[in-house]
Parts: C-alpha cells; structure tokens; sequence
C-alpha cells in the first residue's frame, strides 16, 4: 500500500516538467498561427481544438516534432492540449520547463534538467496505468499535482474536523418505489420540446448573433456571427488589442487577424465548422453515433438527467439536462490522450424565447488553458431567418504588398 501511494506521488512529478518533452512547431505551424492570432486579442483558444494541416493531423508527433523521446505516438492534433493539460495540472507557465531565451523558444532543448526527470516520471505514469489499471486512464499529473508544482505528501494540519455521527431515527415508513429514468431517446426528445420542437427547428435558415466576450484574464471583447445552414459562419472578435475575423463556407475557411490572413485546413477546418455548426445544440441526436443514459446528477441546486453520446471520430460527449425543464444546461467534450482525459466543458443559462425557439443568452466555456480557464459569452441580440451579408463567407483577397 505504502509502495502504491509512494508511487503516486512520483507520478505526479512527471507532470512538472513533460511539457519539456514536446517540441512545439515553429512560426509557420497552423496550430500555433491561430494561438498566436486569438491570444494576441484575447479570444480564449479551446484546449480540444488544436488546428494542424490535412497532412499532419494524421501524424504521430514525433514526425512532426523534434527530439521526441518518451510520447511517440501521440497524435499530432493532440499536442498543444496535451502541453495545456500539463500547465493547468501544475499551475505552470511554458518557461518552468522549456528554455526560452530572449523571447526565443528551444522546445527541443534538454538544457534544464527537468526534462530528463518528466521521461521517467511519463514512463512510470504509463506503466502504472498499463499494468495496474489494465490500460485504463486512471492515473495522470492531475492525479497528485492539482495545480501545484509539487504534490503535498504531508497532511496539513489541523485537520478537517469529522462530520458529527447523525442521531439515530425512528425507523422510516417504506419508501415509494423511485421511478425508472426517462430512456436517452426520452430526454433528447423532451429537450427538443422544450426548446420549441421540431417544426421551429427545421424553420431555421439563418441566426444573427450579437453580444460580449469577458475572459477569465479580465479582457472583454464584442463579438458578433452570422451563420447560414448548413454549413456557413462568420464571427468576428473586436478588442482594444485589434479585430480578429474567421469564417467557414462549405469545405473552406479562412482566419483573418493582426498577423494576416490565412486559410484554415486540416483539422483545425473540422473543428472549427462543428463549434459553429448552426444546429450544434439544437439538432442533437444526429451528431452521435450512439447515446444512452448515464444517469442521475446535479448542477447546482437543479436536478439533470445525463447522456452520454459517442461521436463518429469516437470522441466521447456528456449531456447534462435540467431534469423538470428538459433544457440543456451543460455539455462536456473528453479527448482522451496517452496522459490523461482533457475535458471542456460550456454551460448554458439565461434561456429567452427567439422566434419560437429558447436560446441561451450566457454560455460559459471552460477549458484546459492555464493562459484562459474560462470564458463568458454574453448576448444582447439573437435574430433567425434574418438576411445576412453573403461576402462575409468568402475570403477577403490577400492585401498587396505595398512598394518600396
């Protein structure tokens, strides 16, 4: 017992520095370009939404990366929510691992020490899952660090003070039987009720959304898209630091900011169409592969009622909703990888009738960032089936390059 806890704790410390262990891609990876362009407004960047190009998001890491030691075989597309998931585990910027000098970063650098210890540490972390857990995600940085550098192996003291021994009662009546939860089906099909049902839903065409952005790291941004079924958006970010545009049309799209314009491919393309797919939270059922019940929960002082669902790229989803309501309150993406499950979480609140359909007004999303946890969309306008401005779909033209 005293070896697996011991254990345990070592695990954690792989976490300290396995962010070391990457080699971020230089200026002219995609991933880091659209980083770089949101950041510099501060527009949070969703941990579960690397972007790469179609040529590298099939790719183990360390052909893609240098000096790539321990997690071969990490998808490209999971790199940077995997150098987030160790941060937040640890509480942690980039500079307490890489080495970064004069703003220069050398990720494939083995200068600090560090580095060496997070290969073991990483080794150790897999083992135990693969041999203690038969191959099941148990054990991570997150297991012992919870966002310290260095996990606590001594109890503070005093501690806690136990929860009094509860008065014995008189014996209780039988209770009634508890009736069966609602089947999936059920649930998603009272949501759909709930929410204005099917017919207001097929009505949709076109939404016009306006609103703010307040980040966790104190930056508010106005922020406005309009979206065209099926498949076109574009949303546009405006801060004291600049304005940031980005649009999807079919099968492409483009990202326009301080630092140029540029196209969006590969996965960076397909993650970026499903988070402004017109129909995300309201044509539910179809996006799955698979759903079932997962039972019972809270948030908060509200009852929900969870599915789970399964995405065709085998990505694993959870649904929270407001068991006497039907309406959703919570969506949870997992991305599992080599070192841990990476979670995202959005919340929807204020919900207000739009044209016959309830649309949240606050939606939170939070995220493995250590750069931006949490990020808070509040809208003051939601309009359907009103024109929208076609050309904002369509890439601008490149700026010409001015004379010298």
């Amino acid at each position: 017992m005293k070896l697996n806890i011991l254990r345990l704790l070592v695990v954690t410390l792989c976490c300290v520095s396995a962010a070391m262990v990457f080699t971020k891609a230089g200026a002219q990876n995609p991933a880091r370009q659209q980083a770089a362009t949101l950041a510099s407004l501060g527009v949070p960047v969703p941990a579960q939404t690397p972007a790469v190009t179609a040529a590298q998001q099939d790719k183990p890491t360390e052909q893609v990366q240098k000096n790539i030691k321990v997690l071969t075989g990490l998808p490209q597309s999971q790199l940077i929510p995997v150098m987030n998931y160790f941060a937040v585990s640890l509480g942690v910027r980039c500079t307490f691992c890489h080495v970064n000098n004069n703003g220069t970063w050398a990720f494939d650098s083995d200068e600090k020490p560090e580095k060496e210890t997070a290969r073991e540490m990483i080794k150790m972390v897999m083992n135990i899952n693969k041999t203690t857990f038969k191959g099941g995600m148990e054990v991570s940085c997150y297991t012992c660090h919870r966002g310290l550098s260095h996990p606590a192996s001594i109890p503070q003291l005093p501690l806690p003070a136990p929860s009094p021994r509860p008065s014995p009662a008189a014996p209780a009546a039988s209770p009634s039987p508890r009736p069966s939860p609602p089947t999936a089906d059920e649930i998603i099909n009272k949501y759909v009720t709930a929410i204005g049902g099917q017919a207001a839903i097929d009505k949709l065409k076109t939404s016009v959304t306006k609103g703010n952005i307040s980040t966790a790291n104190g930056l508010t941004l106005t922020y406005e898209i309009q979206q065209a079924a099926p498949d076109r958006a574009y949303e546009v970010f405006v801060s004291q630091r600049g304005t940031m545009e980005r649009a999807v049309n079919g099968n492409m799209g483009w990202e326009k900011g301080p630092q140029g314009l540029r196209d969006l491919t590969g996965q960076q393309l397909s993650d970026v169409k499903l988070s402004l797919l017109l129909f995300r939270n309201l044509r539910i059922k179809e996006q799955y592969t698979s759903v079932r019940m997962g039972g019972r929960s809270k948030i908060g002082e509200r009852d929900v009622y969870v599915i789970t669902g399964t995405t065709p790229d085998k990505k694993r989803e959870r649904l929270f909703f407001d068991a006497e309501t039907g309406l959703l309150l919570r969506r949870i993406i997992y991305t599992e990888t080599m070192i841990g499950i990476i979670p995202e979480q959005t919340d929807f609140d204020d919900y207000r009738d739009v044209d016959g359909l309830k649309m949240p007004f606050i939606v939170k999303l939070s995220s493995v960032d250590s750069n931006n946890t949490m990020s808070t969309r509040t809208f003051t306008e939601i309009k359907f089936n009103v024109p929208v401005d076609d050309s904002k779909f369509n890439k601008p033209a490149a700026p010409k390059p001015s004379n010298p």
